[in-house]
Formats: structure tokens, sequence, C-alpha cells
């Protein structure tokens, strides 16, 4: 994997949020907290459960470094996830940036889950954080279907589709 790759990953997902974003701009407050089963308990908290991880691993691998976890009463609302997501997102397209496909193989110690202690290459690293976002984004999309809204697919095919017009035009 090089870093155009790892770019063309955190691009999709932050064009994969926009989508769900959309969505998520809707929800009355109510529903934007309420618990459903799956998941971490609303489509709040799994945001910024998403949100949270995103900047830890950023941190990890050299980037800003987050401090405490976020916590989702922090949130009240979808546009305030979406603003500090886009600052983390601002953090990580700079990040990414100084980076060289050779610093991908830089191995990074870290500990999980509170004990565990594990190193692993950068390059990995932001692999999981990119598809840990994936992962998440379809809980969210059928939490979303749970509140009776219908997210638009935001598979890469399309980002990819929706890319290749761009340059075309």
């Amino acid at each position: 994997m090089t870093v155009q790759d790892l770019e063309t990953l955190f691009d999709y997902g932050y064009w994969a949020n926009g989508k769900l974003f959309e969505v998520v701009s809707r929800l009355t407050p109510e529903q934007f907290t309420r618990t459903v089963d799956g998941s971490h308990g609303s489509v709040r908290n799994t945001l910024v459960h998403v949100l949270s991880a995103e900047w830890v691993w950023l941190g990890r691998v050299g980037g800003q470094e987050r401090g405490a976890t976020l916590n989702p009463a922090d949130f009240p609302t979808a546009e305030s996830i979406a603003a500090t997501w886009k600052a983390v997102e601002t953090h990580l397209r700079e990040f990414l940036s100084t980076l060289q496909d050779q610093d991908l193989a830089r191995d990074i110690e870290f500990v999980i889950g509170g004990t565990k202690k594990l190193s692993m290459p950068v390059g990995e690293l932001l692999q999981q954080a990119a598809n840990h976002g994936v992962h998440h984004r379809g809980q969210v999309s059928l939490l979303l279907r749970l509140l009776g809204y219908s997210p638009e697919n935001f598979d890469i095919l399309l980002y990819f589709a929706e890319r290749h017009r761009l340059r075309a035009s």
C-alpha cells in the first residue's frame, strides 16, 4: 500500500461521511440520540465513537494528539460532530502529505484494550482507521433505516465513478 492509496481510502471515507451526514442532519434531536439496538447505542454515539477512534489512530501514528476520549454528550447535534470531524480530516490530510511510502513500514508501539501491547507498521494502523470508519458507516446506515430514513448508497465504486466524472469534465 502506498501513501496515495491511503489518501484515496480516507478521501473515500470523507466523501461517504458527507453522504451519510446529509441524512443524519435530518434526524430530530430525539432520533439522533435515541437508543437503538446495535453498535454504540445511538446514531450520535456511533458517530462519536468513529470520530474519536480516527483521532486516536492519527495521534498514535504521529499526527495531532486528541487527548481524552470524546464524550457523546459534548456533541448535541450532527453539525457539532461534522465540524469536529472536519478538523480531524484537515489534520489527517496534512499528516498524510508529510509521509513517504517508506514511512508506512515504520513500526509503532501502542496499547489496546488498556493492557495489550502491540507493534504494527504505520501503514497498517492507517488502514485500520480507514476500515473502522467503513464498518461503522454501515452500522449507522442500518440505524437510520430502523429510524425510517433511507441513506443513499455510498459504495466505494460510486465514489470512483464520481471521481472519474469530475476528471472528465
